[in-house]
């Protein structure tokens, strides 16, 4: 693989057979530097062992009303121009989403596929969160569309007040001033529910998720295991979206589950 399509961020890091990572919201679709670009290799060095990984944003310059179909059309078009599919695919929150429905609509390009703090549709609480994330954004209002995103990363009342008031005092690392591909990214996600086409995805998934999550909830991890038909649910008691996402023991489980299915 010599690269990503023009448009799409990309990072690499190790050596082997490709895997791709779709990444989750970020406050921009260009590459990432600094903090965030550390915190991105950070999740790729445990899957980077005996793989080359390649982390691959969504485009940029979405327009107004994307679908999540054509987020995954966009991912599609790079891996057949890449000529690597059919690949491994490691989704990771809303890129687990946009992972689905490219497994859904273009089955021939994903081998297997892991879903990280990601299901077919958000929970009833983290829809109705990033449904008010994405009015305060289109007022123009970064603060208070920061501050609600934070939210949904830790778990406890405590916690998410505390990330809340990070998330209004430094808007920044997750909203940023031109977050057009974000909210255009949100309202796609907004709209997505795969749960009906679920028994259509022949594709071997492991799908990890917290108890905690406030983004989709146990209920839903499991409805998304449970609709695959060659689903597996990993599923992680007591811990929060960012703590499922972050968590040590992650890379060895999703390296054991690629690993048993290449025998």
């Amino acid at each position: 693989m010599n690269g990503p399509s023009e448009g799409m961020a990309s990072l690499s890091l190790g050596a082997g057979p490709p895997l791709l990572l779709m990444p989750g919201l970020t406050p921009d679709h260009r590459p990432p530097t600094g903090m965030a670009r550390r915190a991105q290799l950070g999740l790729m060095r445990p899957l980077a062992q005996q793989r080359q990984v390649w982390w691959v944003n969504r485009r940029q310059g979405l327009p107004e009303g994307t679908t999540m179909a054509e987020l995954a059309d966009d991912y599609a078009t790079m891996l057949r121009e890449w000529q690597a599919a059919p690949i491994d695919v490691v989704g990771v929150s809303t890129g687990g989403e946009v992972a689905l429905q490219l497994a859904a609509d273009h089955p021939e390009l994903v081998r297997r596929l892991v879903l990280v703090a990601s299901a077919c549709r958000l929970g009833a609480a983290g829809h109705e969160v990033e449904r008010r994330a994405a009015e305060a954004l289109e007022r123009g209002d970064r603060r208070t569309a920061a501050s609600l995103l934070w939210r949904l990363l830790p778990s406890g009342r405590l916690s998410t007040a505390v990330a809340g008031g990070v998330g209004w005092l430094l808007p920044g690392p997750v909203v940023a001033k031109d977050h057009s591909d974000l909210l255009a990214t949100m309202r796609a996600e907004l709209a997505f529910d795969l749960s009906d086409r679920l028994h259509e995805i022949a594709t071997p998934t492991l799908v990890v998720g917290g108890s905690e999550d406030a983004s989709y909830g146990e209920a839903v991890f499991r409805e998304t295991a449970s609709g695959l038909p060659f689903g597996h649910l990993a599923l992680r008691q007591g811990r929060s979206h960012a703590a499922t996402v972050t968590g040590r023991g992650l890379g060895p489980e999703v390296n054991a589950f690629l690993g048993r299915h290449d025998s």
